[in-house]
Formats: C-alpha cells, sequence, structure tokens
C-alpha cells in the first residue's frame, strides 16, 4: 500500500461521487431556504403592493372581480380628491411637525435621563430605575381618562399641540434604551476626559453621545414612528381640524355610510412616504444600533 492510499483510503471514484452529493445537498438547501424566504417577503409586500394598486385606481376597482394587480392612472385624482375633501397636505404637515418635534426633545430627555442612570450614583438610583421600567406595564386605557382630565382641564392644554406632545416626552422604553447603551461604553473614555478637566456636560454632548449615535438613530425611528401613527391621544386633544395629524384627518374618511377606500389607500400611501425617507436617511445607523450589542 503506497503513502496515497494511506492518506486517501477510499478511491477516487469515491471520493467525487460524494463530494458532488454534498455539494448538490447544499444547493437543495439553499435553494429551499431561498424560496422559503421570497415567500415570506412576498407575503409581506403584498399587501403594501395592494395599497399602490388601489391607490392608483377609482373606487370601484377595489370591488372588482377579479381585482386590478397592476398600477392604474388615477392617484393624481384621488390625491386631489382627498385633499379637496379634508386638506390632507395640511395634516401631513401637522404630523410632521407633531412627531418631529416629539422626536428630538424626546431624544434630549430620554438621553440625559439614561446617562444619569447608567453613569452617576445617587441614593434611590436602583428605586427610580425599576418605577420607569414598571411604568411600561401599565396599559394606556388605564391612564387615559386621568391623563385627559390633567391635561385638558387642569392645565388648559386642549386642543393645542403642547397638550399633544407633553403627556410623552419623557418616553420609558427610550430611557432604558438609551441607559443601556450608556453603559456600553467603556468607562476608561470617560474617566479619561474628567482627568483633562472637561465638565459633565462636555463629557455627555460630545463624548458620550456621538459613541451611541447609531442606537440615537435607531431610537429616533422608533419614537417617530409612535408619534407619527399615535391617534387615540390627538383625537382626544385636538378638536379643531385644521390642526388634525394625518392618523385623525384619515379617520375622519370612515363614514358610516360610505368609505372611500381610494381616498384612504392614497392617504396611507402619502403617511408612509415621510417615515421610508427618515429610514432611508438614518439606514446604516439603523442596522449599527441595532447590531451594536451583538459584538463584544
Amino acid at each position: 500500500m503506497n503513502i496515497e492510499q494511506i492518506n486517501n483510503p477510499l478511491p477516487a471514484d469515491t471520493r467525487f461521487t460524494s463530494a458532488s452529493r454534498y455539494r448538490a445537498i447544499n444547493l437543495i438547501k439553499s435553494l429551499s431556504l431561498h424560496l422559503m424566504m421570497l415567500s415570506v417577503a412576498l407575503l409581506w409586500l403584498a399587501p403594501i403592493w395592494l395599497m399602490l394598486v388601489f391607490s392608483s385606481h377609482d373606487e370601484s376597482a377595489i370591488y372588482a372581480t377579479p381585482p386590478p394587480i397592476g398600477l392604474g392612472s388615477e392617484f393624481i385624482n384621488n390625491f386631489n380628491s382627498l385633499n379637496e375633501k379634508m386638506d390632507f397636505v395640511t395634516a401631513i404637515t401637522n404630523s410632521i411637525i407633531v412627531s418631529g418635534t416629539f422626536t428630538f426633545f424626546s431624544m434630549i430627555l430620554t438621553s440625559l435621563a439614561g446617562y444619569a442612570l447608567a453613569r452617576f450614583t445617587f441614593k434611590g438610583k436602583t428605586l427610580a430605575f425599576a418605577l420607569i421600567i414598571g411604568t411600561l406595564t401599565i396599559p394606556m386605557m388605564a391612564v387615559i381618562i386621568p391623563q385627559y382630565t390633567l391635561v385638558a382641564r387642569d392645565l388648559g392644554m386642549a386642543n393645542s399641540y403642547i397638550g399633544v406632545l407633553l403627556p410623552y416626552l419623557a418616553n420609558s422604553l427610550g430611557v432604558f434604551f438609551m441607559r443601556q447603551m450608556f453603559l456600553s461604553l467603556p468607562q476608561e473614555v470617560l474617566d479619561a476626559s474628567r482627568v483633562d478637566g472637561a465638565s459633565e456636560g462636555r463629557i455627555f454632548f460630545e463624548i458620550a453621545l456621538p459613541m451611541v449615535r447609531p442606537g440615537m438613530a435607531a431610537l429616533a425611528i422608533i419614537l417617530f414612528l409612535t408619534a407619527w401613527n399615535d391617534y387615540l391621544w390627538p383625537l382626544l386633544i385636538l378638536t379643531d381640524s385644521s390642526m388634525f395629524t394625518a392618523p385623525v384627518a384619515m379617520g375622519t374618511l370612515l363614514g358610516i355610510a360610505r368609505v372611500d377606500w381610494s381616498m384612504i389607500m392614497v392617504g396611507v400611501v402619502m403617511m408612509s412616504m415621510p417615515f421610508l425617507i427618515l429610514f432611508l436617511i438614518l439606514q446604516r445607523q439603523l442596522i449599527a444600533g441595532i447590531t451594536a450589542g451583538a459584538v463584544k
């Protein structure tokens, strides 16, 4: 028996057949996985495509048999009808202002609170954090009536954007999220800054915040989406139709006797655009923020 036979006890034809079979099995597994992922992706994309299709046809197309599956040419007409009926451009603008303002100030408050809970030591710190986390377990319906009484009657903030924003600026989930991000920072960097004479404010704004920028981008998208989709609280606080946000304005299209689905689909498409633009702008930071905890 020669050395080659000792190192490779199987015949050459058998080794070739085994390797081919292994590659074939891997190819089948890969194709099966991709087909499954494609099926799931199509399942998720189907409602979005139907939304685009119905927004570009007149109302009768929704009730057609079979329904259309291709884009039509009525999108502009449907949008003009929607805007004439309820001034939808103003509603979208109101939503952008409310959501953007909420995101900006909520990011400031949650970052400050998260940094204090993560990097400072003070009496009652554990209890304060436990109470903040505990508020996440309280359903909104349990506090909506006393919250409305406090904001609308006692503080006199009914029919104002301040009344819409104020109750949710100190977001408990945001505080928890930012605390975890600040805990991941190396303490040596912060201590070195203090040794160099940097104040706590400078350390927070110039060192700590830039280091958690990906996490802040992910939180900003979450907060913006929360405010953008909020319906119940603005519906209760706002009474002037010119101040309605987009979800509240869209709710007025749902009549008892008639529902114009083509205008609703156009409104939903237009409501999706600002969030998609924000996601595209912050996409890289969002992915980095989501995966930040996966690497030590």
